[in-house]
């Protein structure tokens, strides 16, 4: 674990020392936040906060790991080929996601981005390119159950359930991207559980890819801890979100994905359910608002305090995930 412990610090240098330039680029291009009227009325002081700050993350990451990688490229390795899906992942979605936040900023659709159906679309079309890739290029196919010693096959069924994954953990940490250093702890938290499992496995280029990210995270929780002067945007959160699907696929553990992963599954079902409940009673609400970071907003706890009070139900579900991935 040296080196990528030793990496993972490196990333966070490299990350934190542009992270200054990028703000003032930013702003300097008027990329800034815009506030939408359902959320609640405190954030609209956030307004205006430079966005697209996953840059800051996936810029780093793509050029540590390529330059680590690249003689094993060049060798056509299995185990060099292998880091090629999380990082085609992360820029197919970075790039989504970037284009989204521009969208947001300019045009028709000005503080909405995307629409909903079209930036779905290319999230599936991406899915079943990266899911392929891991069944075919891979050889990926199967599933690990805790307390099982062998994984078990499942063949064609894979790729649904991998695009499934891809795509459900995309949006759901784009929904938890709401509170400053919200989504960027979780994100982290859940990236070195994963680290951790792919060193049980002895998958190294993994296990580096994997810490490089929490390094370059780190960094940008440097500039989004509360007030925050940099926001994530659908450019980190699409391509974090993703990515993190991708990596627990390549581990096999993606059963323990709803459970390493417990805030962004919880605010994704937040959503699902208030809007079903919302429709089957015509008009009513189980929660004050969603996703459910707000509903905690509302009931008088601070930002800081869901944050903090989301964060730590992370690493305590990251750490019973890693435990059974050791059974």
């Amino acid at each position: 674990m040296a080196w990528p412990l030793t990496l993972g610090a490196i990333s966070f240098f490299l990350a934190v020392v542009w992270g200054r330039p990028l703000i003032r680029f930013l702003k300097s291009v008027g990329i800034g936040k815009q506030i939408r009227i359902d959320e609640p009325t405190k954030h609209q002081t956030k307004t205006g906060t430079p966005t697209m700050g996953g840059i800051m993350v996936i810029v780093p990451v793509l050029l540590i790991t390529g330059a680590l990688n690249i003689a094993n490229l060049l060798g056509n390795t299995l185990i060099g080929r292998s880091i090629l899906v999380p990082m085609g992942t992360m820029v197919a979605y970075g790039a989504l996601g970037a284009i989204d936040d521009i969208a947001g900023l300019q045009g028709k659709r000005k503080g909405s981005g995307l629409s909903g159906r079209w930036k779905f679309i290319w999230q599936m079309v991406f899915a079943l390119i990266l899911a392929v890739a891991l069944q075919v290029g891979l050889g990926l196919r199967s599933v690990a159950i805790p307390s099982i010693p062998e994984k078990i096959e499942i063949g064609i069924f894979y790729i649904p359930v991998a695009m499934f994954w891809i795509v459900g953990m995309s949006n759901a940490v784009n929904l938890t991207d709401g509170l400053d250093s919200l989504a960027g702890w979780t994100a982290a938290i859940a990236f070195a559980c994963y680290g951790v499992i792919a060193f049980l496995q002895q998958q190294p280029y993994l296990v580096i890819f994997c810490f490089t990210i929490v390094g370059a995270l780190l960094a940008f929780l440097w500039y989004n801890a509360h007030p925050a002067e940099l926001f994530m945007g659908d450019t980190g959160a699409l391509a974090l979100g993703a990515t993190l699907g991708a990596v627990a696929l390549m581990t096999g553990q993606w059963l323990l994905l709803p459970l390493i992963g417990l805030v962004f599954v919880a605010e994704t079902l937040s959503v699902i359910l208030q809007v079903a409940y919302f429709k089957l009673t015509h008009g009513k609400r189980i929660f004050k608002m969603t996703p459910l970071h707000y509903h905690f907003e509302l009931l008088g706890w601070s930002e800081t305090q869901v944050v903090q009070r989301f964060w730590l139900a992370g690493l305590l579900a990251g750490m019973l995930g890693i435990a059974l991935a050791l059974l």
